[in-house]
């Protein structure tokens, strides 16, 4: 019977050709890093910078519960924008997860991501932090996130997510608009008058 198939089989490919590609080459390497894999191949060379670019507290914040919603907004940022993102309607551009990460790494992880989307004219983050309820104490992670977030100039506002990118265990991030940014909408609004 295996016979009969494999004859079958051979059969039904026969006149096939294999297709030559040329057009991409798989075994290609990008050898653009982000700047987070930048740091830790850096780190794991043994490499150390004479000082630490990461501004991020790495002493104590202030706990919150794995339940808690994460809320914060600028002045400045208007209300329509701020529901709009906190309802999940804008498209997220970038994304990180934190989870089984170390409080170090995970203080390095957000820095260098956010400095990296800052560089690339990203404006929408997602962050899943996770909520914490096994870890102990609970929402440690969490709670530095929130801490974190509220350090970097650059955010404007965040949010916990809406459920179907994480709940309360993700949270939105928005940041300011980069010089160019905002150049770019001046010059689209005045063509317009």
């Amino acid at each position: 019977m295996m016979n009969d198939d494999f004859d079958l089989f051979k059969k039904e490919l026969k006149g096939v050709k294999k297709l030559e590609n040329d057009q991409v080459n798989l075994h290609q390497k990008n050898d653009e890093l982000s700047l987070a894999q930048q740091a830790r191949r850096e780190a794991a060379l043994g490499r150390k910078p004479n000082y630490d670019p990461n501004p991020l507290t790495t002493g104590f914040v202030e706990m919150v519960k794995p339940d808690d919603w994460l809320e914060f907004k600028k002045d400045g940022v208007q209300e329509f924008v701020y529901k709009n993102m906190r309802l999940g309607k804008y498209p997220i551009e970038a994304a990180i997860d934190l989870h089984r990460r170390t409080v170090k790494e995970a203080r390095d992880d957000v820095f260098y991501f956010i400095e990296n989307c800052k560089k690339k004219d990203k404006r929408l983050l997602l962050i899943t932090h996770g909520k914490g309820e096994r870890s102990q104490p609970q929402a440690v992670i969490k709670s530095h996130v929130n801490h974190w977030l509220q350090e970097i100039t650059d955010v404007i506002a965040f949010h916990s997510a809406q459920p179907r990118h994480g709940g309360l265990g993700s949270v939105y991030v928005m940041l300011k608009k980069s010089e160019w940014a905002k150049q770019e909408n001046r010059e689209r609004y005045n063509r317009k008058f």
